[in-house]
């Protein structure tokens, strides 16, 4: 007798926590917004001045690589006694409090699911703007990587069939089904996304992994990959006319990672040479030690007077999702 009663009470225990925590679950709405839209609360004398400006220096900073000046996020201002309601079903917001003791405070899924909130606080506008400028990086990446995941759950509705692309080089990626294979050969795919008056373009190949070598300039080996590769494989519109880097600007370098792997992040312009066509691209190349190689990741599209910020954020969301064999 004496050994059942534990039993019987860890039992009646067990229930209880789990009433208790059906009774602490909170229903929280599916979130909503466009793809790289930022709600920011404050009040609109903080947003007409000092403070407003140091957001939008950080959260509205011109995208690198594109041809024309183009802002990170898309920002939606609001007083905070409009932000309630559907207002706060937002994806991503930026709360900003006035008289509140200095901090920067993140939020997951606190009135949506997904969700990522940001709250700043100080007591004068100083504290506020020393706040935003100091942790700014990080209140970006925090926004990019919730857009960057829900782009790509969007693009897992509907899905490309890569099982050639994972055959031949043991790579497989999440690509919307609207996309097609343009070209195929030695071990080099290009893959397309036609659009109105443009296309959206993906081409993935491998080189010897001493293609980089230490020491190196990594942004000529970058170019000269590009040129050589666009010459063999991307024609332009005219005979003998093929895609290349535009020189006129160098392309950004960034350290990154692709599926827990180091790669070189690239953005910068391409062109045709003797036609006028061009764009912007993302160039990844992915340090595969495994397999004696780096992978080539690219994304570039093409269509003139056309803002074109959303486009390669798909683009750099498809190659995000590589899952390297």
């Amino acid at each position: 007798m004496k050994n059942i009663i534990p039993v019987v009470l860890s039992f009646l225990l067990l229930i209880s926590c789990q009433e208790n925590e059906g009774k602490d679950k909170v229903y929280k709405p599916n979130s909503s917004g466009n793809i790289n839209t930022i709600s920011v609360v404050m009040e609109r004398d903080l947003w007409n001045g000092a403070v407003g400006d140091a957001v939008r220096a950080q959260l509205a900073a011109p995208v690198h690589g594109l041809p024309q000046d183009e802002p990170l996020f898309s920002i939606s201002q609001m007083p905070p006694e409009s932000f309630q309601g559907f207002a706060r079903q937002n994806r991503t917001f930026l709360y900003v409090e006035k008289g509140r003791s200095a901090a920067v405070r993140t939020a997951e899924d606190p009135f949506a699911s997904p969700q990522a909130g940001v709250f700043v606080y100080g007591q004068t506008d100083e504290e506020i703007i020393q706040q935003v400028e100091e942790k700014g990086q990080q209140i970006i990446e925090l926004f990019r990587e919730t857009e960057l995941a829900e782009r790509q759950r969007r693009i897992r509705k509907s899905l490309f069939d890569d099982d050639r692309l994972e055959e031949k080089l043991g790579v497989s990626m999440d690509i919307p089904s609207a996309y097609r294979y343009a070209k195929e050969g030695d071990g080099f795919f290009w893959i397309r996304r036609d659009l109105k008056s443009g296309s959206m373009e993906l081409v993935v190949y491998e080189v010897p992994l001493n293609t980089f070598e230490k020491d190196t300039n990594t942004i000529a080996t970058i170019i000269k990959l590009r040129d050589s590769i666009g010459e063999l494989y991307i024609p332009g519109r005219l005979d003998g006319s093929y895609m290349i880097t535009e020189t006129a600007y160098a392309p950004y370098l960034y350290d990154s990672e692709i599926d827990g792997k180091f790669a070189y992040e690239s953005r910068g312009m391409w062109e045709v040479n003797n036609d006028f066509m061009g764009g912007p691209f993302v160039h990844y190349a992915v340090r595969d030690e495994a397999n004696d190689r780096y992978l080539i990741l690219e994304g570039f599209m093409f269509r003139p007077s056309a803002s074109k910020r959303d486009y390669m954020f798909e683009l750099e969301a498809i190659i995000k999702s590589a899952d390297i064999k």
